[in-house]
This record gives C-alpha cells, structure tokens and sequence, in this order.
C-alpha cells in the first residue's frame, strides 16, 4: 500500500493534504524518515509514525445502515442519489460497497463494508444466508399462502424458489407479513407475492444472517457493526 493512501485512509487528510505532510518530514517508516508518498508501506509489518505518534491502520469497515426509501444500492450514479451519499467522507474514504441490493422502493437493513471476501460469502447461494423481511400486502395473506411458501413458489419467469417462512403478523385487508427466505433473486420478494395474486405495498428488511436492524437507527442513519457483530455475521466463522 502506498505511504499516502496509508495516511489518508486513517483520516490523516486527502490525498493532497498527506502528500505535502509526509514532504514535510512529519513522517516516519520504522524510525526513518520518509518523504516519498508513493512509498510501499505493509500496513501488517511497518511501524509508521506521524509527528512521532503511531499510525493504527484500520483495513476495512463494516456498516449497517437504515436504508430509506428513495436511494439507491449502488456506490455511484448520475441521476440517482445512491447509498453511499448518505455516508460522510471518514466512512467514504474507505470506499464501502452495499453487499447485496434493495430496491430503490424498500428501505431496511443494508451492510456496507470494503471486505470483498465477506461480501462473497454473504451473497454466495452456497451459504444459505437467511434475510428477513417485513412487508405489508395489499390483501389478505393466508394459511394457503404460508403453505406455498414452504413449498417454494414459481415466480414469472419460470424460476423456483428455495422453501421460505412466511408468517401472518396482522391478517385483513392489507396484511402484514414476515418472510425469511435465503435466496436474492430481483425484486423476489414482491414476485414471490405476486407469484400467490397478492402485492408488496410496502417492504423493509429487518435482518440478515444473526444481523438485525437497529431499532434506534432512523431511516438513513448508520453505525459501525460491532466486533462480535462482525464475527457473527461472517458465515466462515461457521465453518
């Protein structure tokens, strides 16, 4: 890693703002002075000191962000306000990713992280990740409905769905649900409903894998996941 990007991904400045420190001599690698900012620096085995304080690299970052209605999972658009924007720039400069997506219309649980391989793992249909989702249908959710579900339902293009666990919160007109399902598949939840004559009105997820939404998170808030959050989080931990 580059002496530069090393400092700004500590919050030491922007790129520019570390280059012209480090050419200051404020910096030093194992006790000797550093002034080139392209300098390769391995964060695990360099000691790096800034005006003779440690640097402590943090890698990566894990959020868990309230997702509101109106934004997309996306890291960058040119028309779209996107779930990054929502971030500041301490977390941007890690440059976080959404793993996995929610529809623009569904707010909820959303991780966002720089850890490509817990990504994968998360989103890997090997590993059977549970995600539970509150929605509200636009009519009345039944017993037969719970029954599909278990069994898997045929969505509009032929595609079969794994079993998921439907459950009656509120029955009526405009019932409200909770569905765990372990698959990804676009916009599946409002097919799988569709899939029974039935639509989503409204959509949140509220967990994923042993992670659930913080209740004091309002819509488009964030925080960094907890280090036995993180743990349990990551299905290799499980292995």
């Amino acid at each position: 890693m580059r002496l530069d990007k090393l400092l700004g991904n500590n919050g030491f400045g922007t790129r520019k703002e570390v280059k012209q420190l480090i050419r200051k001599g404020t910096v030093k690698v194992n006790g000797t002075l550093e002034k080139d900012p392209g300098a390769h620096i391995d964060p695990a085995a360099d000691e790096v000191t800034l005006l003779g304080e440690p640097v402590i690299h943090q890698e990566f970052i894990y959020l868990m962000m309230n997702k509101p209605q109106g934004v997309i999972s996306a890291t960058e658009d040119s028309r779209e306000r996107t779930v990054i924007d929502l971030l500041t720039e301490e977390e941007q400069r890690f440059e976080p990713f959404p793993v996995g997506r929610l529809d623009k219309d569904t707010e909820g649980l959303l991780v966002l992280t720089n850890d490509g391989k817990l990504a994968h793992e998360l989103l890997s249909p090997k590993k059977d990740v549970p995600k539970t989702y509150y929605a509200v249908i636009d009519q009345e959710v039944t017993e037969s409905d719970v029954s599909a579900f278990a069994e898997g339902v045929i969505l509009d293009d032929g595609f079969e769905t794994k079993p998921g666990i439907l459950r009656i919160l509120a029955a009526g007109d405009q019932s409200e649900i909770e569905l765990t399902i372990t698959e990804g598949k676009f916009h599946q939840v409002k097919r799988m409903f569709e899939a029974v004559g039935k639509n989503v009105v409204f959509l949140k997820r509220i967990s994923m894998g042993t992670l659930r939404l913080d209740a004091g998170l309002a819509p488009g808030a964030f925080r960094e996941l907890t280090e036995e959050e993180v743990t349990g989080l990551d299905p290799r931990k499980k292995d």
